[in-house]
C-alpha cells in the first residue's frame, strides 16, 4: 500500500509545488493535486494498493462527470516518451529543449511539462498566471532565460490565452519565439487559426485527456501552417476508432484507473483495453495515417479556458446549497453563452418558489453568489437572471435552446 498525500497547487508557488511533489513521487508514495484548499474535492483514500507511486488528478474527458483519474509514474513516462519521440521527428532534440509552461500543476496539462523535464533532463520553468498579462515582462523574462538556456523553446497553450497573447504585440513575438507551441484543451477558433498563420506563429493543435495521460495526436507546425485543419496524427503508442456516434475511442498502455465516489478503483478501459472518451470524432486516412478531427461533446459539458464544465452537475450543486441555506429556490439552469476570450461562459436562469410574490432579487443574488464565491472562476456564472417561468418539458428535460432563446430576448 502506498500513503497518499494531498498538494494544494497554488498557482503563484508552482516551484515549491512541483519540487514537493517530486519529492513525495521519488519517495514512492502518491500525491492528489488539488487547485486550493477550498476545492469541493476530498481525499477519497489515504492508500493507494500500488507497487509504483503516482498522482490522482481529476479529469475532464469523460462522458458526463469529472472523474478522478490514477496515474502512475509509468503512464507519466510513456506519455513523455512518446511526445519526445515526436519531437525528435521534428527534429529537435528534446534534452535541449528549454520547457516554458504557462498552466496550473493541477491540471495534466500542467503536470505533463513538468514532467517531461524530468524524463528528458530538458530545462523547465514556471509562469506565472499574472504575466501573460502583462506581454511586455513576459517578453523581457523569456529573453532572460534564452540567453542562460539558448536552447529550442517549447511550450503549451489553450486557446484562451493564445487569444489574449495575439492581441498584443509583445505577445505576438513572445510566440514568435517558440519552435512548437502545442494548443489543446478546446478547438481553435477560424479566426484565430487564420490570425496564427498570417502571423506564422508554430502552433502544432493537439488532443488528449487526463484519462490517457495528456496528448494521444499532435499535429505537424509546418502542416499547421499549411492550412490543415485537425488536431493531428497518433503518438506512439496509440490506436483510434470510432463507436456509436462517432464516439472517439482509445487504446494506450497510458490510460488512467478511476478513483470512485467510494473510493473504490476500476480501470476506465474495456476488457479489450478500448477507453469511450466523451468526444465525437472524425478520423480521416493521408499517407497511410491517421488524422483526427474533434467533432464536439457527447454531453451537455461546456469548454471554458480549456477546462470542461459540466452544467447540469453545478446546478444541481446550487440548487442543494440554496435550499439547505432555506433560500426560495424553485430551479436554476445555467445556460453556456459565447465568449470571446474564453470560449464559452455560464449565466444562470433563477426560478424562485411562486409563493414568494415580495422577493428581494438584488439580496436573493447576492446569497448565491456568495455560495459560489469559492468555486473555480470559470465555473462562476457572469450573470444572474430573475426567470419566473423556467421549468423542464413533459420528460422532465431542458429544452436549452428554447432558454437561450429567452435569454437573448431579454438581454436585447
Amino acid at each position: 500500500m502506498k500513503e497518499v498525500t494531498i498538494i494544494f497547487c497554488d498557482r503563484n508557488k508552482l516551484e515549491v509545488c512541483s519540487q514537493k511533489l517530486g519529492n513525495i513521487l521519488d519517495s514512492g508514495k502518491w500525491a492528489q493535486l488539488l487547485p486550493n484548499e477550498s476545492t469541493k474535492e476530498k481525499l477519497l483514500r489515504k492508500n493507494i494498493s500500488s507497487k509504483e507511486a503516482g498522482v490522482i488528478i481529476r479529469s475532464g474527458g469523460s462522458l458526463n462527470e469529472h472523474k478522478q483519474c490514477l496515474h502512475t509514474c509509468s503512464n507519466l513516462d510513456n506519455s513523455a516518451l512518446a511526445t519526445a519521440q515526436w519531437l525528435k521527428a521534428q527534429g529537435i532534440e528534446p534534452q535541449q529543449c528549454l520547457i516554458v509552461n504557462t498552466l496550473p500543476l493541477h491540471h495534466v496539462s500542467g503536470l505533463l511539462p513538468w514532467w517531461r523535464s524530468r524524463c528528458w533532463g530538458a530545462e523547465h520553468h514556471w509562469i506565472k498566471p499574472s504575466l501573460l498579462h502583462l506581454p511586455q515582462q513576459l517578453e523581457k523574462i523569456s529573453h532572460e532565460l534564452i540567453s542562460k538556456h539558448p536552447g529550442p523553446l517549447i511550450t503549451s497553450l489553450v486557446p484562451t490565452q493564445l487569444n489574449r497573447l495575439m492581441n498584443d504585440s509583445s505577445g505576438v513575438r513572445w510566440l514568435k519565439l517558440f519552435s512548437v507551441i502545442w494548443i489543446g484543451g478546446s478547438s481553435i477558433s477560424k479566426n484565430l487559426a487564420t490570425k496564427a498563420r498570417s502571423l506564422e506563429i508554430r502552433l502544432a493543435p493537439c488532443y488528449g485527456a487526463t484519462e490517457t495521460a495528456a496528448m494521444v495526436t499532435v499535429q505537424k507546425p509546418e502542416d499547421f501552417l499549411r492550412g490543415i485543419d485537425s488536431v493531428g496524427e497518433p503518438l506512439e503508442g496509440i490506436e483510434l476508432k470510432l463507436g456509436q456516434a462517432n464516439a472517439l475511442h482509445i487504446r494506450a498502455k497510458r490510460l488512467a484507473s478511476i478513483l470512485n465516489k467510494d473510493g473504490s478503483l476500476q480501470s476506465i478501459a474495456n476488457k479489450d483495453g478500448w477507453w469511450e472518451s466523451g468526444d465525437a470524432a472524425q478520423l480521416t486516412n493521408s499517407h497511410n495515417m491517421q488524422h483526427l478531427k474533434i467533432i464536439g461533446r457527447r454531453d451537455t459539458a461546456i469548454n471554458s479556458g480549456g477546462e470542461t464544465i459540466f452544467p447540469e452537475q453545478l446546478q444541481k450543486l446550487l440548487v442543494n446549497e440554496a435550499q439547505e441555506r432555506g433560500m426560495p429556490i424553485d430551479n436554476i439552469l445555467l445556460i453556456p453563452t459565447k465568449d470571446e476570450e474564453w470560449g464559452a461562459r455560464l449565466e444562470a436562469l433563477i426560478k424562485f418558489q411562486s409563493s414568494n410574490d415580495n422577493l428581494n432579487l438584488s439580496e436573493l443574488f447576492d446569497q448565491l453568489k456568495n455560495i459560489v464565491k469559492n468555486w473555480p472562476y470559470i465555473e462562476r456564472p457572469i450573470a444572474w437572471h430573475h426567470c419566473p417561468k423556467l421549468s423542464t418539458n413533459s420528460l422532465g428535460k431542458w429544452e436549452i435552446e428554447k432558454w437561450r432563446s429567452w435569454l437573448e430576448t431579454k438581454e436585447s
